[in-house]
């Protein structure tokens, strides 16, 4: 964005929305030309009934058979694991089924089963250079065709996130290097998000995968990308989730509410991820931090970081604070910045409370206050960190002062 000027190129995926949408899988993929599937799952929700046995049923002939190789870690052993099925089994669709792991490990399939040198061999130097290495961009990868059962908003996405080994070995999250990939050909084909399917998921899984998802939109209006087309979405998004999310807490979320939730998400992450920028910025960098160095999910260290990182922005910068104040319609008339800025923070802390997640990093266990300067160092070099406002200056004291607030 530049004054009035802006290029903004994003091809998303086709959104099917609705119950039983996964019934209609097999034409879809009729529709596109596919005919041999490939589940991408873990081993837990491989045996689900509820949600695996809507899924066979929908892709009917298609399916050839289920991988469930998908960790938390989303270690490149198991992106290797399945590119080795798509060779053999002439697998031509990928249907990551579950959480943003699921999807993250297809599209690492994808890569690696689009190169023509040895498997072996192309993953051994993506280990050397730590970044993974795209195929040519003239050759076609394997199509994705996504069923999410939880609410990071991943699946509008053309990125990836893999931890760099073929065997562990025992190491700790941290001392693994990590790389993400990002090509418009990762962008899933189809997605769908089917409410039965998002029923089967425990709320308490939904409240904190959520909090990922709706710091998305939050970013989305204060990343140097953003634009006019985003900044309306985004609103729009965050709105939806301001009030819709709360009724995850509650003893049964009615499938209206549910569906306003699954909107939000999809407004919320439109145009996030696109060929020349990544809109999600300094609270995810945060959320990198807690989350690559501790044993704890990354939408439980966006809900204790989240308020915190949004005081440190309007300490130092304007934060597009009328559009989040728009969204979260707080904005009063005659209110100072500083008044619209605490108000801003105030309705994500609600949001948080109202999910019943952790609000202090202590909490997680195994941090200590002697880690804040390794923390801070952790989210100034995270490259999330460039898609931030542009007057943004983060400084190792600065962001260390974050940390001891949210301790």
């Amino acid at each position: 964005m530049n004054g009035h000027r802006y290029t903004f190129e994003y091809r998303p995926a086709t959104i099917h929305h609705g119950s039983g949408v996964v019934a209609n899988f097999e034409t879809e993929l009729e529709r596109r030309g596919r005919s041999r599937a490939l589940i991408v799952t873990d081993a837990t929700l491989r045996d689900v009934a509820p949600v695996m046995g809507p899924i066979r049923g929908g892709l009917g002939n298609s399916l050839v058979g289920v991988f469930d190789g998908v960790t938390p870690e989303k270690y490149l052993k198991s992106a290797f694991d399945g590119a080795t099925r798509v060779r053999e089994e002439n697998i031509d669709a990928l249907v990551p089924v579950g959480g943003g792991s699921s999807l993250d490990t297809a599209k690492l399939i994808s890569v690696l089963a689009g190169h023509d040198r040895p498997l072996d061999e192309i993953t051994a130097e993506m280990v050397d250079r730590e970044a993974v290495l795209v195929p040519d961009r003239e050759r076609p990868l394997t199509d994705i065709f996504a069923v999410p059962t939880t609410l990071p908003g991943a699946d509008l996405s053309q990125v990836a996130g893999v931890k760099l080994s073929l065997d562990p070995g025992g190491r700790s999250k941290s001392e693994i290097p990590s790389a993400g990939v990002s090509d418009a050909r990762l962008m899933p084909t189809a997605v769908f998000h089917d409410l039965d399917l998002f029923a089967t998921t425990p709320d308490h899984i939904l409240a904190r995968s959520a909090m990922n998802g709706f710091d998305k939109g939050i970013e989305m209006l204060y990343t140097r990308h953003h634009n006019p087309l985003t900044d309306g979405t985004a609103v729009r998004g965050v709105r939806l989730l301001y009030e819709n999310l709360p009724f995850l807490t509650t003893d049964s979320t009615g499938q209206a509410e549910l569906s306003r939730i699954l909107q939000g998400i999809a407004a919320a992450q439109y145009g996030l991820s696109t060929p020349n920028a990544y809109r999600a910025s300094v609270i995810h960098s945060f959320g990198h931090a807690i989350a690559r160095n501790y044993d704890v999910q990354q939408g439980v260290a966006h809900a204790i970081a989240a308020p915190h990182v949004l005081r440190y922005l309007f300490e130092r910068v304007d934060g597009r604070r009328d559009l989040l104040a728009e969204a979260f319609d707080v904005r009063d008339a005659g209110a100072s910045d500083e008044e619209t800025a605490a108000e801003i923070v105030g309705a994500v802390v609600d949001t948080r409370d109202a999910l019943d997640l952790p609000s202090r990093l202590r909490s997680v266990e195994g941090t200590e206050k002697n880690d804040f300067e390794a923390l801070a160092r952790a989210v100034i070099e995270d490259p999330f960190m460039e898609a931030g406002p542009l007057d943004l200056d983060a400084t190792r004291p600065g962001v260390e002062a974050v940390f001891e607030r949210m301790w």
